[in-house]
């Protein structure tokens, strides 16, 4: 399949999507039971991921959206600017930071320092996937649908140049 200038092949089927996000639920529905988390996805690419994991949860819980900016063109930059559309207090709260994808980790790890900063009671992270820069330097990601090597990856949410979102698979250039 062609999306712009990149060529991609068919990488994880919508169907293992499924059968690991309903697994990372019932992960954290045990980890959290007796407690309300509040989910906080990652816009725009984690939208669709959260969707479906956050049908799956059991426990009560909360859901806010949250918006930064670190990607130009097929790399991440590193660099990142706030952490936008935190509309409530997250002081001791249990906190999710729900992503479509830990790239290289740098913004993660800026994301939960300055959450932690608010006075949370916890923070963690689900990742639906890591990628290997992020596990070489031991990026704390406790929920991960699927360790992958350092590929291009598009559909279920990901894009490339905003396009490729509403893809059911997930797909890898090459």
């Amino acid at each position: 399949m062609q999306i712009k200038d990149l060529e991609f092949k068919p990488f994880i089927s919508k169907a293992k999507i499924q059968y690991q996000v309903k697994a990372l639920a019932e992960t954290i529905n045990a980890d959290y039971a007796g407690k309300t988390p509040v989910f906080l996805p990652i816009l725009n690419g984690s939208f669709i991921f959260a969707s479906d994991l956050i049908k799956q949860i059991e426990v009560p819980c909360k859901v806010s959206f949250v918006k930064i900016s670190s990607y130009v063109g097929t790399a991440s930059s590193g660099q990142m600017k706030t952490l936008i559309g935190l509309e409530e207090s997250l002081f001791n709260q249990d906190i999710i930071i729900v992503e479509d994808i830990v790239d290289t980790g740098l913004t993660l790890q800026k994301i939960v320092e300055e959450l932690k900063s608010l006075g949370t009671k916890s923070v963690e992270v689900v990742a639906l996937l890591r990628k290997q820069p992020a596990r070489e330097k031991m990026i704390d990601v406790k929920y991960v649908g699927f360790e992958i090597e350092n590929e291009f990856v598009l559909g279920y949410g990901l894009d490339y140049d905003g396009l490729g979102r509403n893809l059911k698979d997930v797909y890898k250039a090459g």
